[in-house]
């Protein structure tokens, strides 16, 4: 396996990040980018990408889970880097001090690459570095944030590059986010590998959303909303009418409709629909029934109808989603 950027002597030039943890962090956001660049380095068999932890004044961030990690350096003396991850989580604006901002934008101004995990994005957006940028914060802190920083063009996508800001939500978003940034600087045979030590169906691109629970998006009050989303998601390979839903909620139609279109921002056919067609796509990657299998068990009972509404949510056919899926499970075979 031989890479395009590999030098005379056959290494492979260095790449290195630093995650300044904030307090109060996700530390399954922080280890879970951490852990693909060791993996990276070990597939590659060579120390392609270095790493290290800081803070604002060089001592140990406790996490949200009350761990710590060191070693761990001042902010004033991580070095060179190719991306400084803000590595955020819970009481974010607690932890956006003003020196923070100050200590951010001293590095956008020295031209330094920035990143985020988690909530992270929030004081990066604080600071004014993501105006006029895509970036994606955990869902839980999506709403607000779009509110208050109305110059940052949220996303509700699991991670977002948008030049030379890499911005992810929470979670284990971290580790798609960084096996597609190995991707891009390796070639496309070491992720897959990377992928198979970590034991993941597949790879996740920014072109996979953030699950955001309905209940998170309208709250506790709205119970005939969520009782018809619950009555959605147990009728897949069924679908229900929406006058059938109406009728077991005891509401009207046009009231289902009306609560949809006002909290959900579609309206209910599309929100079910869309609803199918994920799952589609998870039968589609991680299991071998046949497309036509697939399209009956999410309640499609037209092939042309269903490689239609599929190409319409995700850009291409189920048929081609296979493909490409079947193509790096063998690129990934080939490549070990």
């Amino acid at each position: 396996m031989v890479s395009h950027l590999q030098r005379r002597d056959g290494t492979l030039p260095k790449h290195r990040f630093v995650f300044l943890t904030l307090h109060n962090y996700s530390l399954i956001a922080l280890s879970s980018a951490v852990e693909a660049l060791r993996m990276a380095n070990r597939v590659a068999e060579q120390e392609v990408y270095e790493w290290s932890l800081a803070s604002m004044d060089g001592k140990p961030a406790v996490a949200s889970n009350g761990l710590f990690m060191s070693p761990t350096v001042s902010i004033d003396h991580i070095g060179p880097a190719n991306i400084v991850f803000v590595c955020g989580g819970i009481e974010i604006e607690k932890a956006t001090t003003p020196e923070l901002m100050a200590a951010l934008r001293r590095l956008a101004q020295r031209l330094v690459p920035l990143g985020s995990l988690c909530t992270g994005g929030y004081a990066l957006a604080k600071a004014g570095l993501l105006d006029k940028h895509k970036a994606v914060v955990h869902w839980e802190n999506m709403s607000a944030l779009e509110e208050q920083f109305p110059a940052v063009q949220f996303s509700k996508q699991l991670y977002a590059i948008d030049r030379d800001r890499y911005t992810c939500s929470g979670g284990i978003a971290p580790l798609d986010l960084m096996l597609n940034i190995i991707k891009d600087h390796l070639g496309r045979d070491i992720a897959p590998m990377i992928s198979d030590q970590f034991i993941l169906d597949r790879i996740r691109n920014d072109q996979d959303h953030q699950h955001v629970p309905l209940l998170a998006r309208v709250g506790l009050f709205h119970e005939n909303l969520i009782e018809a989303a619950a009555l959605m998601e147990a009728n897949l390979e069924e679908p229900l009418s929406l006058d059938e839903i109406a009728k077991l909620v005891g509401v009207s139609r046009r009231q289902i409709e009306r609560l949809f279109k006002r909290y959900v921002g579609e309206v209910p056919t599309k929100y079910y629909l869309d609803m199918r067609l994920r799952r589609a796509r998870g039968l589609l990657l991680q299991t071998s029934l046949s497309i036509m299998e697939v399209a009956v068990a999410c309640g499609f009972q037209s092939p042309p109808h269903f490689s239609k509404c599929y190409r319409d949510l995700f850009g291409h056919t189920p048929s081609a989603e296979r493909r490409n899926s079947r193509r790096t499970a063998l690129e990934s075979s080939t490549s070990t």
